[in-house]
């Protein structure tokens, strides 16, 4: 798979549709709520971290193994914690004190 160019967001959003729902569910969102804030280079890291396998991806965001690339890792991590961090303001905001 070519990698695809960091502005062309459509084609990005399509790369981001996974053949798993568990991969849906941690991707998509990252990238609907987080791409644009992103860096150009972790726009690039993240473009490339989309052409890896889905089983390889699964595994890395399940903390299951990690890349062998630092700068996809970064990425990996970056994603669970911008992930985590929104669901855990979801959760405060549904359950006030």
């Amino acid at each position: 798979m070519p990698v695809l160019d960091i502005e062309n967001k459509p084609r990005i959003h399509w790369a981001c549709r996974r053949g798993m729902r568990e991969l849906d569910i941690a991707v998509m969102p990252f990238f609907q709520h987080e791409y644009d804030t992103l860096t150009d280079e972790q726009k690039r890291n993240f473009v490339r971290l989309l052409t890896s396998p889905d089983p390889d991806l699964f595994n890395w965001l399940m903390n299951k193994g990690r890349p062998d690339d630092d700068a996809l890792y970064e990425i990996v991590r970056l994603i669970q914690e911008r992930n985590q961090a929104r669901m855990a303001a979801q959760t405060a905001a549904y359950y006030p004190d």
